[in-house]
């Protein structure tokens, strides 16, 4: 979140804006640590046992699913003028964790 936050909100707050070197400098940081954490999770995914794996890749399934189809149905919306509102592209990692979270949820509930 911090390379994130510093990638979006330092080139108007920590340096100008036209400091383009500074600003793909913080890009660049956001994809590494981006990449670590990618790393990191799946040797996460790795070390648990069958059950937890199969809870998370589960939930996991059904968030990328909601997430490509959703996606594109707003933007099919959105391009036929069918959405009279700008949605703010902040909610769409909002509502993935809320369905990533639910998934999981039933998904323990179911396998007890």
């Amino acid at each position: 979140m911090a390379t994130l936050a510093l990638a979006r909100f330092g080139p108007g707050l920590l340096w100008d804006s036209q400091q383009a070197v500074a600003s793909w400098a913080a890009v660049a940081a956001n994809l590494v640590v981006g990449i670590g954490w990618i790393v990191a999770f799946a040797r996460f995914l790795r070390a648990l046992d069958e059950l937890q794996r199969k809870f998370l890749q589960d939930a996991l399934e059904i968030t990328l699913g909601v997430g490509v189809v959703g996606g594109f149905a707003y933007v099919v919306a959105d391009a036929a003028g069918l959405v009279p509102y700008d949605v703010n592209i902040a909610l769409f990692p909002v509502l993935l964790g809320v369905v990533y979270s639910i998934a999981f949820v039933v998904g323990k509930i179911r396998y007890r």
